[in-house]
């Protein structure tokens, strides 16, 4: 999501009732009417990737709503999404519960993954000329730029955009469709602290940068040992 639309939509707080948050969240309305679904939609994927959406917390559509200046209807439709995505469960008359994605589905979502792309990337590595890869490498620094900064909801967009980019020079849009989906349910928290969570964003986007490299130069044995490393460490 751009930086403009997350400044017009503020992340969501807590329902009337529940726990506290040790972090409350100012409301900012004014949500431009033409992508109302679309921002809060993207506001609740970023808060979900960056933990601000509590795993086993229940939150409203009205609440929410009223913390982005907008209708319970948006919220709702954009929490029926994220249902959809399994990063919330539907409880019924009372709104939706945070999903948490515990190591055994992580690990799963990760060798599915690996069973997509893999082959896909190391096909492309003998096909696609060095200059496209190469034009690929700001969306490998944008992953370290995020990883570095500690912001897993800014690292989370990144990585999805190199994923989406690399796995696009092969043409296969269903693909690319399918890959998305695995990508952003392997991305909600999982309860690793800010520390640990940062070494592992910083680790993984360093495999961004070294696989761009290895395509460019075009060393196929380096292509290959990253690219199963990377899906077998899973943290994108």
């Amino acid at each position: 999501m751009s930086a403009t639309a997350q400044e017009s939509v503020q992340v969501p707080g807590q329902t009337r009732g529940e726990h506290p948050h040790s972090e409350p969240f100012a409301p900012r309305p004014l949500v431009q009417r033409h992508s109302v679904r679309g921002q809060v939609l993207e506001s609740l994927r970023a808060a979900l990737a960056d933990g601000r959406l509590v795993p086993g917390e229940v939150y409203s559509a009205p609440a929410l709503g009223a913390r982005f200046g907008v209708s319970a209807t948006p919220v709702r439709e954009a929490m029926q999404q994220l249902a959809v995505e399994g990063a919330v469960e539907v409880v019924p008359n009372r709104g939706f519960r945070v999903s948490l994605r515990g190591p055994r589905e992580l690990a799963e979502l990760a060798e599915v993954r690996a069973l997509i792309e893999v082959p896909v990337i190391l096909r492309l590595a003998h096909t696609v000329p060095p200059g496209r890869w190469r034009a690929l490498r700001p969306l490998a620094d944008a992953t370290v730029t995020a990883a570095a900064m500690g912001d897993r909801a800014g690292y989370a967009e990144s990585d999805r955009a190199f994923h989406h980019a690399v796995l696009a020079l092969g043409g296969n849009e269903q693909l690319v469709m399918v890959a998305d989906d695995l990508h952003r349910r392997s991305q909600w928290p999982h309860g690793s602290g800010p520390t640990a969570d940062r070494v592992g964003l910083l680790a993984d986007a360093a495999e961004h940068t070294a696989l761009i490299d290895a395509l460019v130069a075009q060393d196929l044995a380096v292509v290959r040992t990253l690219v199963r490393e990377h899906y077998t460490g899973a943290a994108s």
